[in-house]
């Protein structure tokens, strides 16, 4: 699949987030050792996972993320009722408070602003 499909498609079926966020945790460990970066991360998504992943995700964040990062933004895209992803990583911000933030959104357009907001200055 190339970029334009990839960022662009709309076809549903079979989210699995936690492939993206297990690379995430790889990445931040091969290439960005926390003594020498700040690290940052924000994810984007619909909150629509496959089931019995989100549960992965959490514990992926808890367990390999968080740990190293400062500071990590949630942004749910949805217009309808939370989604299981936003359900699951509610329990991560209620422990992870100064460094985990989530924020709901009903337009695509809004994400860059939101991330702005929480990543401003000051703002956890």
């Amino acid at each position: 699949m190339d970029e334009q499909e990839f960022f662009y498609s709309r076809e549903t079926g079979g989210t699995i987030v936690s492939s993206a966020l297990n690379l995430s945790a790889d990445i931040i460990r091969d290439r960005y050792p926390s003594n020498d970066w700040n690290i940052y991360v924000a994810q984007a998504s619909d909150g629509d996972n496959w089931d019995g992943d989100s549960h992965i995700c959490r514990q992926v964040l808890q367990e390999q993320i968080l740990p190293l990062t400062q500071y990590f933004a949630y942004i749910e895209i949805t217009t309808g009722p939370p989604q299981n992803l936003w359900l699951e990583y509610q329990q991560i911000q209620e422990q992870f408070e100064e460094s985990f933030a989530m924020h709901n959104i009903t337009e695509a357009a809004d994400i860059y602003p939101v991330f702005r907001k929480l990543f401003e200055k000051g703002v956890t």
